[in-house]
């Protein structure tokens, strides 16, 4: 009689991802092998959608076409069978975005106002994009926003 061991692999939906953003140059990166022909400001990870993975959030200065003039934009991904792809490629999130975090399942936001005050608002994952959550301050100065973007 011979005996035949089966070794199945399970992979835990809550294993992290890994990502590695390589600068080439000042507007040329690579998240994994995934090319951002952009200047980046800011990179976070963390589970975004909550669906137990590790996302990437990679801020980028760029135009768009609903908004021609450069601007801070917020692309977010997953990794889909190994592969870097995107899930949300954002033009916009409220007010005019300077930073953002991520804490506690939202994404938290540095934006200037049309009058120049600023705010930080907490966005979270809302099927398709980033829906806004809450404020956590609003018309103040920027000092004052970066700390409680900070906390």
């Amino acid at each position: 009689m011979k005996l035949i061991l089966l070794l199945w692999i399970v992979v835990c939906p809550c294993m992290a991802q890994t990502y590695q953003l390589r600068k080439e140059h000042d507007s040329l990166y690579w998240l994994n092998e995934w090319r951002l022909p952009y200047p980046i400001y800011q990179f976070q990870t963390g589970d975004v959608d909550g669906d137990g993975y590790t996302d990437a959030m990679v801020g980028v200065v760029k135009s768009t076409r609903f908004y021609p003039e450069k601007g801070k934009r917020l692309f977010i991904f997953k990794q889909v069978n190994g592969k870097v792809r995107p899930l949300w490629l954002g033009s916009k999130l409220g007010g005019i975005l300077q930073d953002f975090r991520f804490a506690d399942g939202l994404i938290r936001s540095l934006e200037m106002t049309r009058d120049s005050s600023y705010v930080v608002a907490a966005y979270k994952w809302s099927g398709f994009g980033m829906g806004f959550d809450h404020f956590i301050i609003k018309g103040t100065d920027k000092e004052t926003a970066t700390k409680y973007l900070e906390q």
